[in-house]
């Protein structure tokens, strides 16, 4: 049953003003929204899950949500997590970073039934980033097929990737990180490493993916140079597909992606390593794009949504971004050819945010990242 934050004694402080904190940025003439005069609600749908990831709705108003621990959850349509795990998934490699992740309706579910995730799969010497599809039939996966593992193996458990964005014309694209030890590979066309790449529903190529030309190139390629890509969203208001990713200290992007552009990772950043070294001195280079926007210090961007729905007409078309150290909902103004405003919303949770979806009904739904997770949903108040 659903529980609205409101009810809790702390509950004042959740129904809020928009537009608390601000966020230091370094490029593009960013700026920060004053505050906003909408007030949203935040009901909380779900408990318990452990390390959720992404989910999903189901035509019926029941949802699939991923926990990266190795399981598949089912949410009833009143908001109740039903104990049985759903069965059927295949082996999974979990550790760190890695475990199951994304999840998608195919376009033709209502006749195929036919679901798509990601997760990875191995050992910890020898891992990859996979992509499978199953049926989805009586609240259980069956006929299972892997249709594509990222190359070549790595050892380690982090930078996977692992999110979905269906196009227009059902081939299926797939971000891939690069591996955090393997960063040069994101530039590397023989492999799939730090990449996005473009498949059919049944892993085939296809006939104008932008590389075909290239022979040493791998085939699946879509575009190249990027880091740890946790956010895509073909967005159908301006016909585009906006992505992010995770920079390492600083740097965080959000990315225009077109095919066959290079984003530039690990030769352009504006972030420096991990160890305060700098990672290259280019923050810009001829041949590779530029990010739309960037974070410094980085928020750990994890999921991306574009806003379609009715119930916050003001914000149609709007860019919206969960993150992880940043604890916070981004709310991005989106024109089409630029990212004109930032706007930080469930500050006051101080929860890391794991991921972000628009629901059927209008709402935006926000999955906190813990071993109590929970799945939020946010309606006009």
């Amino acid at each position: 049953m659903f529980c609205s934050i409101l009810s809790r004694p702390f509950g004042a402080t959740l129904v809020f003003l928009a537009g608390l904190g601000f966020l230091p940025v370094v490029s593009h003439a960013q700026t920060t929204e004053p505050t906003s005069t909408e007030r949203v609600q935040i009901d909380v749908i779900t408990t318990g899950l452990n390390y959720p990831w992404a989910l999903t709705f189901l035509p019926d108003g029941r949802m699939l949500i991923t926990e990266r621990t190795g399981h598949l959850r089912l949410v009833t349509q009143d908001g109740v997590l039903l104990d049985r795990r759903v069965p059927g998934l295949p082996d999974i490699y979990v550790s760190g970073q890695g475990g199951l992740q994304d999840i998608a309706l195919a376009p033709d579910f209502a006749t195929s039934q036919r679901v798509f995730f990601s997760y990875s799969c191995g050992t910890e010497q020898a891992n990859h980033l996979c992509l499978a599809s199953a049926r989805f039939v009586d609240d259980s996966l069956s006929e299972v097929q892997e249709i594509f593992r990222t190359q070549p193996a790595k050892a380690g458990s982090a930078h996977y990737g692992g999110r979905m964005a269906f196009l227009p014309d059902q081939t299926l694209l797939l971000t891939t990180g690069d591996g955090f030890d393997y960063r040069e590979q994101a530039q590397n066309r023989t492999n799939t490493l730090g990449k996005i790449v473009r498949v059919e529903q049944d892993g085939s190529i296809p006939n104008d993916n932008p590389f075909l030309d290239q022979p040493e190139a791998a085939p699946e390629l879509y575009s190249l140079g990027h880091r740890n890509p946790q956010g895509i969203v073909y967005d159908p208001i301006t016909q585009q597909v906006i992505s992010h990713e995770h920079g390492p200290r600083g740097g965080d992007e959000v990315n225009r992606i077109q095919a066959g552009n290079n984003y530039g990772w690990p030769i352009v950043t504006t972030g420096l390593d991990y160890t305060g070294a700098m990672v290259t001195p280019f923050q810009q280079r001829a041949g590779m794009q530029e990010p739309l926007w960037t974070w410094t210090p980085s928020i750990a961007p994890s999921g991306l949504a574009v806003y379609t729905g009715d119930l916050f007409p003001q914000w149609r078309g709007h860019l919206f971004v969960t993150a992880l150290a940043g604890k916070a909902l981004h709310r991005l103004k989106w024109t089409g050819n630029q990212i004109l405003t930032e706007e930080r919303l469930l500050v006051n949770l101080d929860e890391r945010l794991r991921d972000v979806r628009v629901g059927p009904d209008g709402a935006i739904y926000v999955l906190t990242d813990s071993a109590e997770g929970r799945l939020l949903r946010l309606t006009p108040n």
